[in-house]
């Protein structure tokens, strides 16, 4: 379990396919903290470490998490978002956040609001999704609460310590990023899809 407050930023220095899978090292400040078998979240993936080597550590994604999240096409030097896993009886200061990525969505915009940003996504609605309004979001990670809901687009509001600290200052329009709906709010839907 995670809590979507990024503790810091990794940048990809090697990338290795084995088969269907992806041997992922990252360069981190925390990687001398770590410990193999140890949970971290990768843009909102939840990957284990498998191995360390001083200040980089290696993560293995199989193919369905590059299918279903943006990893598949990380370059070396990129960056990804890092946080590890939440300590039980710590404050939870963003929401619950399994670590599962649901699908991937699409920066349209991004609009700055006097020292804060918009940024809205689009999202293919056939895989049953919801966002509301207040909700919570999870975008590559990070813990975000939707300030507009629309059918298949939703946008959030970015203050200057989130966007200076995460990816999101390298966000474009037509960035694909990692989208992990809120967990109470899935179970609802698939609930209410059950009773037709």
């Amino acid at each position: 379990m995670f809590t979507g407050i990024i503790e810091t930023l990794g940048e990809i220095s090697q990338l290795e396919k084995d088969g269907g899978n992806l041997h992922i090292t990252i360069a981190s400040p925390i990687a001398k903290e770590l410990q193999i078998d140890q949970s971290m979240a990768h843009n909102g993936v939840c990957l284990t470490v498998v191995s360390l080597n001083e200040d980089q550590y290696t993560v293995t994604a199989i193919d369905e998490t590059l299918q279903k999240s943006n990893l598949g096409e990380l370059k070396i030097g990129n960056t990804v978002n890092l946080e590890r896993a939440m300590i039980l009886g710590s404050r939870l200061d963003g929401h619950i956040v399994q670590g599962h990525v649901d699908q991937t969505g699409t920066c349209t915009s991004i609009e700055e609001k006097d020292g804060s940003w918009i940024f809205s996504f689009e999202y293919d609605v056939s895989f049953n999704n919801p966002t509301i309004e207040k909700g919570s979001i999870t975008i590559d990670g990070v813990s975000l609460t939707v300030v507009d809901s629309r059918t298949n687009t939703f946008s959030v509001a970015i203050i200057p310590y989130t966007y200076e600290h995460t990816r999101f200052h390298s966000y474009e329009v037509g960035s694909k990023v990692n989208l992990e709906f809120d967990v109470i709010g899935k179970y609802v839907a698939k609930l209410l899809e059950n009773r037709g």
